[in-house]
């Protein structure tokens, strides 16, 4: 029984590496990742491209940021960074993680944890504020979103600001199976445990001696 235990604690530990090293994707509804559908779940890396369909919804969780793609959306993700090419998503992030649309950056003022979202529709990108302050650069002005405000980029390329309502916050999807802090925990518990019941059970094979 122990050494079942041991080789299949060596089997999993790959694959919980590859989603503590990187990011996970979950989908649901039609979603494809490079051009193939989803399964129910992927590890994904910088240069991948996610497209979302009308009738469905996407969520990246890496260390420190969650990002909920919308329907019928098109990003592309990257090294703490998310490009949308059309469509809406929703970041909060203690990482500093950014996005582009366009011409546009949207960066955290600060790393601590921030909410915002950004919409591409039709060439208008849209760009709130949900929690603490971003920094816009639309092009050709850079403007500090406060919390609560949104801005419009118009076709100079320059920043339209006006306040808007505070709203609830899209939730993020915490599942404990695609923590990334969890899986480093357990790949680490996973190893150590490996080790003690493969000594013990080499131990307990030999002869003892007089």
């Amino acid at each position: 029984m122990q050494r079942l235990v041991c080789w299949f604690v060596i089997a999993v530990l790959p694959s919980l590496a590859v989603a503590d090293t990187g990011a996970v994707l979950d989908g649901r509804g039609t979603v494809w990742l490079n051009g193939s559908p989803l399964p129910k779940s992927s590890a994904i890396f910088p240069g991948d491209l996610i497209q979302t369909k009308p009738d469905s919804v996407a969520n990246i969780n890496s260390a420190g940021s969650s990002v909920i793609i919308e329907a019928d959306s098109l990003v592309t993700f990257g090294e703490n960074t998310i490009s949308l090419e059309h469509g809406s998503v929703s970041i909060a992030t203690s990482k500093k993680m950014n996005a582009r649309a366009l011409e546009v950056l949207v960066t955290p003022v600060a790393e601590v944890m921030t909410e915002f979202e950004v919409t591409d529709v039709n060439g208008t990108v849209v760009v709130s504020a949900r929690r603490s302050d971003v920094l816009v650069n639309c092009g050709r002005e850079t403007t500090t979103l406060l919390e609560g405000q949104e801005v419009t980029r118009d076709e100079s390329g320059k920043c339209s600001q006006r306040k808007r309502k505070a709203g609830a916050y899209a939730p993020t999807r915490g599942d404990i199976l695609t923590n990334p802090y969890v899986l480093g925990g357990v790949a680490a518990g996973g190893g150590l445990l490996c080790l003690l019941l493969c000594g013990t059970s080499t131990s307990s094979a030999s002869p003892s001696k007089p």
